[in-house]
């Protein structure tokens, strides 16, 4: 089975929410070698005006990726998932994401695109807190590729 073209256009909707704790940051900032003292302690990033300790740009990817997976999971998509690479990752950012956040994504498919037998998806998701306060854009492309 392909990936279905009639995915262009479809939504899925906000799921369960993260709640984004001072340890996940912290690990996360660790793990991605961000250094900055606002991510790891919770006076320094108050000195910088934020509400508590503040997460890196690239945290975004754990509430994108957690949207993304309902598309994945999805048997109407034709997404094989052994056979799927990451190809790009783009955020924009409308506030810093903090710890005591409380977070939900609702997924856009905006292109599926053929490429020979296999194709590049390109989602939107739309990061929100659960007030519905913007916090990030995240743009995924994702290569499916053909089956050998």
């Amino acid at each position: 089975m392909g990936i279905n073209p009639e995915l262009v256009g479809r939504v899925f909707p906000a799921g369960e929410s993260y709640q984004v704790g001072r340890e996940k940051i912290r690990e996360f900032a660790q793990a991605t070698k961000a250094t900055s003292p606002a991510h790891f302690d919770v006076q320094a990033a108050q000195e910088l005006g934020y509400a508590d300790v503040v997460a890196p740009p690239t945290f975004a990817i754990i509430v994108a990726q957690r949207a993304d997976a309902q598309l994945i999971a999805d048997p109407a998509s034709g997404i094989d998932f052994s056979r799927v690479v990451h190809a790009d990752q783009r955020f924009t950012h409308h506030r810093p994401i903090v710890a005591g956040d409380e977070l939900v994504a609702e997924l856009h498919v905006d292109q599926v695109r053929e490429m020979g037998a296999g194709a590049m998806i390109t989602t939107r998701a739309e990061i929100t807190t659960v007030a519905g306060e913007s916090v990030a854009t995240t743009i995924s492309s994702l290569l499916v590729r053909a089956e050998d």
